[in-house]
Order: C-alpha cells, then structure tokens, then sequence
C-alpha cells in the first residue's frame, strides 16, 4: 500500500468517478431484500453490495452502528464485508464516528487503521469536537498506515447546527465558526503532508443538503494548493443532485465523494448493479 489515501482517492476518481455506495442495513431494507434482521442478514446484505459495486464504483461506505447491533456477531459479519471489500479492491470509508481522548481515540485508530486489523479500513469518519488536537493520535496513526480520516464539520442534521454555526470567542481562529474552524484546520494539515495539486488525506464531512455558508464556510474563497476530500452525504433519495457539485461545494468541489445509500440500496437485489451504473453514468460529469 504505498499510495496515500488521498492518492488512492484520486485514482478511484479517476477510474470510477466520485460515487460511493453506502452499505446500510436496515431493518426495512433487508425485509425488501429478502433477508433476515440478523447479523446473517447484514452480511448477506454487505456481501451482496460489494459484489455489485466491485468494477462499477470504486468506494463504499459501510455504516458500522447497523453491524454493531447485532453485537458479536454483528462485527463478525462486518468483518466478512470488510474483507470482500478488500478483495475487490473498493475504497472503503467505514461510517463510526468515533471521537475521544488519549489512548481511549489511540486505540479507536488502531482498530480501523492498523493494517492488518479485521476491522482495517482505508478510512473513518471521527467526531472532532472535544477538539481536532484530541483526535491527534488517531491522525498519526492515519499518516503511519497511509489512511484517511474525516472529521464532522457542517452535517445535516438540524441538531447539529447551534454548535457547528456558532461563531469562536477566542483563540486563532476567534470570528470563525466552529464549522470553518474544523476545515481550515484540515486544510492545514494537509497543506503540511501532501504536494501541491495533490489530494490530501484528511477530509471533512460536508452535507450537500445545508447552505455552507450558513455554517461560515466560504465557498467561493480560492482553492487550496491541496486538495481537502469531502464526503457529501445528501445525494440521491435526500435530493442534492451531483450535477451541482460546483454550486453546493464551490472550491471545494474538487475533492467531493458523492455519497448513496436509498437511493441505490432501495433497488433491491436483482437490480441494483444496474442502479449503481446508472447512478455512476449520471454522476460521470463530475469526474475528479
């Protein structure tokens, strides 16, 4: 694995185009597929995704909290989904949101980024607000095994908005909000560890369904030097289209993934490669 997660995030761009196909077993959804609501269930659900992914896209996201449910099991067949997924040679951003201190966020790291782990995945999402700097280990642990990371910075949720809005008092970034202050801060990071024109390997989570700059992010400010990836849930059944990357995203369109789940998982089993090419063909505009 010598690429960078951003290098390999550029290459799956390049060869696939930006859609990634959430791996998101509900309840309902493996009734429609005709599955059980068991950790057997979810893995003949995950296992069955990948599968349809695999040489159409080329990154899925698996929503972790659907496995963890089931419990032991659960990661056992998460575990079984993760490894197809390596297989086939999809990127694959596991959905956790984890977020800590210390050795409790250090050991979160090592069990997602570690190569080698049963868990091992090319990147997470992390809940940055106890603080970007108490996510340090982690983003150590990211560089070491060429991984990636996205933290929550503008989500969609209207619970979120009072803290994600709020504008700082103090410290360096004091007149931003804490939104912008999360992303200028990758930003940095990754102006530190990757090349000009090269695609970064810390990212944000963006949502396509909110005014960014009700959040205090410009987007028409110009582009970075590095490219800072943003995972872009909101396409698809909850109504952002890719074909206005540049209108919801500005410059920061570039690094955008295209995010899916309903919309494609919702097809059912018998038709949804067939969705996963048509989604891709529609989105083909957007090409990194």
């Amino acid at each position: 694995m010598a690429d960078t997660f951003g290098a390999r995030l550029h290459g799956a761009f390049a060869r696939f185009g930006r859609l990634c196909v959430g791996i998101d077993p509900h309840s309902w959804l493996l009734s429609d597929w005709g599955l059980p609501d068991t950790a057997d269930g979810a893995e003949s659900f995950g296992r069955a995704v990948v599968a349809a992914v695999a040489g159409r896209a080329g990154i899925v996201k698996p929503q972790v909290a659907f496995y963890e449910r089931f419990g032991s099991a659960g990661y056992l067949a998460l575990e079984r989904v993760l490894a197809d997924a390596r297989a086939a040679g999809l990127l694959v951003i596991a959905d956790v949101k984890r977020g800590d201190l210390g050795t409790s966020v250090e050991a979160y790291g090592q069990a997602w980024l570690s190569q080698g782990s049963p868990l091992e995945v090319d990147a997470i999402t992390v809940n940055p607000y106890m603080g970007v700097g108490s996510l340090a280990s982690t983003m150590t642990a990211a560089a070491e095994n060429r991984k990636g990371l996205f933290l929550l910075a503008a989500t969609s949720n209207p619970e979120a908005a009072h803290l994600q809005q709020a504008v700082l008092a103090q410290g360096a970034q004091a007149g931003s909000s804490v939104a912008a202050s999360v992303l200028d801060q990758v930003a940095a990071i990754n102006a530190g560890q990757a090349p000009s024109g090269a695609f970064g390997s810390i990212g944000v989570v963006l949502g396509a369904t909110v005014s960014l700059a009700d959040f205090g992010i410009d987007i028409h400010a110009p582009a970075a030097a590095v490219v800072t990836p943003v995972l872009a849930p909101g396409f698809g059944h909850q109504g952002a289209n890719p074909t206005d990357l540049a209108g919801l995203f500005g410059g920061y369109a570039q690094g955008v993934i295209v995010s899916e789940s309903r919309s494609v998982l919702s097809a059912g089993p018998a038709q949804v490669a067939d969705e996963i090419t048509r989604r891709v063909t529609e989105a083909g505009a957007t090409r990194g």
